[in-house]
């Protein structure tokens, strides 16, 4: 499908770390049309070849763009400038093709950049070949977020909307709707009367390096729980939607998120050793680069249910997956007596590998009765030839495609701006922590329980 995919904030990493590579590879295999027009916007008056020039020394080792840079061409303007915007008028070959505006840039100057496209008349409000992609935080706060959305509002309708959130662009998380809906062993035991805990866990072993001014305006809670973690506990949580259209799952979503309610005991914030020492980082910050608590459910399907969240950085480990905890059988100990068993377990595997694992109980060979866990594992690599599309490859098809099943409405952002809002307001100052089992120590101190699953786990996680 040939397109017209403007791309504001052309300079920064995003750019050159995501949508270069993403592009290049829609264009390598062909699903961005040959007549597609790329137009990077930046405020740096780079010349066509200086952005090259600067773009390629970013780019990963020995990466073959080649192919981009026979669509791409390069604008410099002023955002603020309405008058700024007729070069990107003036640089569209064709004007009748599909228009989609991505905008990598701080949220504050969604509205101004909304207000110059729609000055220049390069936006038609209402029109779906018009279509206008934000990259998250949606604002730093609910009030924050109903304004900038309040102001888009002003020349965009929703549908128009495509909020990303590049989790949801992930093979395994999409993959969940496959575990869910295509398995009939999952259809009656998907609720708490055989499941006793959920965990979302999106752990790193890095710092935060070079991003610390960013991330000290923004902290673990908004940069992953408001999106990433809510996004998966929903999808974990929702009910069976009346259909695969967008607004039917996006519904059921929404549900989930309207009915947990998060244990304001259970909150605990951390900031690790060194963040205050952090390039441009105020010393006495009180931002938080690690976050857990747990909810419940106020719904008929996970009544009593606990969903277990956890996210930072130095946590000495990157993870991120799903489990599924199961409740033990009803005769076991009627039949085992002296067996230790292990619950069974289901596990979406997001980071660093993708796949699926299940843990169940067997008889060890041998004269003596004794039960031992083994898993059944699947490689999501193992069945996938050629290319495999890594998230912003998949969700700028989407976007180019007018699909917005993987894109967050303005509805899931209100609803998980206020259980952030909640969290923020109940949780007491960062604690210091080491590394993962240190963090794991001050949840302990807390009294909380620290099931093996939020622990760091070596090697292997299959």
């Amino acid at each position: 499908m040939n397109t017209n995919l403007i791309i504001f904030g052309a300079t920064g990493d995003l750019m050159h770390e995501k949508l270069i590579p993403a592009v290049n590879a829609l264009l390598v295999h062909e699903h961005i049309g040959p007549e597609s027009q790329i137009i990077a916007v930046g405020r740096r008056a780079y010349t066509q070849e200086e952005y090259k020039i600067e773009a390629l020394k970013k780019l990963p080792d020995n990466y073959d763009s080649k192919i981009i840079w026979d669509h791409l061409i390069y604008v410099f303007i002023d955002f603020h400038d309405p008058l700024s915007y007729e070069s990107i008028f003036q640089a569209i070959n064709n004007h009748d093709l599909d228009k989609v505006y991505y905008l990598a840039t701080p949220p504050t100057l969604f509205p101004i950049i909304a207000w110059g496209l729609h000055e220049s008349d390069l936006i038609e409000k209402g029109n779906p070949h018009h279509r206008i992609v934000f990259e998250k935080p949606y604002g730093v706060d609910l009030s924050h977020s109903e304004e900038i959305n309040q102001d888009m509002y002003i020349y965009f309708k929703e549908s128009q909307i495509y909020r990303i959130d590049h989790y949801l662009g992930k093979e395994m998380i999409q993959s969940l709707f496959a575990v869910r809906f295509a398995n009939k062993m999952f259809e009656h035991i998907w609720n708490s009367e055989s499941i006793e805990s959920v965990y979302i866990i999106a752990k790193e072993a890095i710092n935060v390096k070079t991003r610390g001014p960013y991330y000290d305006r923004v902290g673990a809670l908004k940069d992953m729980v408001q999106s990433h973690l809510l996004q998966m506990a929903a999808l974990v949580a929702m009910d069976e939607p009346k259909s695969m259209d967008a607004d039917d799952i996006r519904d059921e979503k929404v549900k989930v998120l309207k009915n947990f309610d998060v244990s304001t005991d259970s909150i605990v914030f951390g900031q690790y050793e060194g963040y205050n020492e952090t390039e441009d980082i105020d010393p006495a910050t009180q931002t938080e680069t690690a976050v857990y608590f747990h909810a419940c459910l106020n719904n008929e399907r996970f009544k009593d249910t606990k969903f277990h969240f956890m996210t930072g950085k130095s946590l000495s480990e990157k993870r991120s997956e799903i489990v599924i905890k199961f409740k033990p059988h009803s005769k076991e100990k009627a039949f085992f007596k002296d067996a230790v068993l292990f619950p069974n377990e289901l596990r979406i595997k997001v980071a660093p590998v993708e796949g699926v694992s299940i843990q169940f109980n067997v008889k060890k060979p041998g004269l003596e009765t004794e039960i031992i866990p083994k898993n059944l594992d699947y490689y999501h690599h193992e069945d996938a030839t050629g290319n495999i599309p890594e998230a912003y490859e998949k969700l700028l098809h989407e976007v180019i495609l007018g699909s917005p099943t993987l894109f967050t409405r303005w509805d899931e952002i209100y609803t998980s701006w206020n259980i952030i809002d909640r969290i923020k307001a109940n949780a007491k100052a960062p604690l210091s922590y080491k590394d993962s089992a240190s963090f794991e120590a001050l949840l302990e101190a807390q009294n909380l329980e620290v099931d093996r699953d939020l622990r760091r786990i070596n090697g292997h996680h299959f």
